[in-house]
């Protein structure tokens, strides 16, 4: 697609990779709104980015997801195009796995991503094109001590997102997985994931070049999965 055509939500995107992606695909010539469950953090966003679309919501209520959606298309004057960048973690051991803390991380990382395809897609179908772009990891591939709720999570993103493939080709909707591997953001503080930052490791920005560059994909091909590891992190 031509970036200068895109109308893009962006979820989870006061910070981090959903931050960073709305900002470059603003430079490049993107109508974009972005949504986050904080107010403070989304006023210093809408601040910081002048002309985003800043909407207050939790994608986990459907009441929520809905709303968003109506509202980005009302905003942006139309809509094309979904990331799906919303999702935390906490980790620990899997004897001492709380059962309520695995169900909000699949609310928000699962379900929350299920909703807001669930409000988009009919408008994409009405209108004949569009974009779901999921961010997952490459933990949903590959679980790793201590991931049991977040890895888990990150591999129903990659089999909704397999699905909803299925389903949406003939429709002319392109469902993209963007797989990260360890990103040094805030995440991995309130995950409680140890993380020393590096000019060798992986940052939101690196994450947003891969979804632009998913975007820009002539539209009549796109790359389902695009895996991204650091070259040498520990080099």
């Amino acid at each position: 697609m031509n970036i200068h055509d895109a109308k893009v939500l962006i979820t989870g995107g006061t910070a981090g990779i959903g931050y960073d992606t709305a900002k470059l695909l603003m430079e490049r010539g993107a109508k974009v709104a972005i949504c986050g469950r904080d107010a403070d953090r989304l006023a210093r966003a809408q601040e910081a980015l002048p002309g985003v679309v800043a909407l207050q919501g939790d994608v986990g209520s459907a009441e929520d997801a809905r709303r968003m959606v109506g509202e980005t298309i009302e905003a942006l004057g139309g809509y094309n195009a979904l990331v799906n960048n919303a999702g935390y973690g906490k980790f620990g051991p899997m004897v001492a796995q709380d059962p309520e803390v695995m169900a909000s991380i699949f609310r928000t990382n699962v379900i929350g991503t299920m909703l807001m395809a669930r409000e988009s897609v009919p408008y994409f179908i009405e209108q004949g094109y569009g974009n779901v772009l999921n961010v997952g990891s490459t933990a949903g591939d590959k679980g790793f001590a201590g991931g049991t709720a977040y890895a888990a999570s990150k591999a129903a993103v990659k089999s909704m997102s397999e699905s909803w493939r299925e389903e949406l080709r003939t429709s002319n909707i392109r469902v993209m997985l963007i797989k990260p591997s360890e990103v040094v953001t805030e995440f991995a503080a309130a995950a409680g994931f140890p993380q020393q930052d590096s000019p060798k490791k992986l940052h939101g920005i690196d994450i947003a070049y891969a979804i632009l560059h998913a975007l820009e994909q002539p539209d009549v091909g796109f790359i389902p999965e695009f895996p991204v590891w650091a070259t040498n992190p520990k080099g």
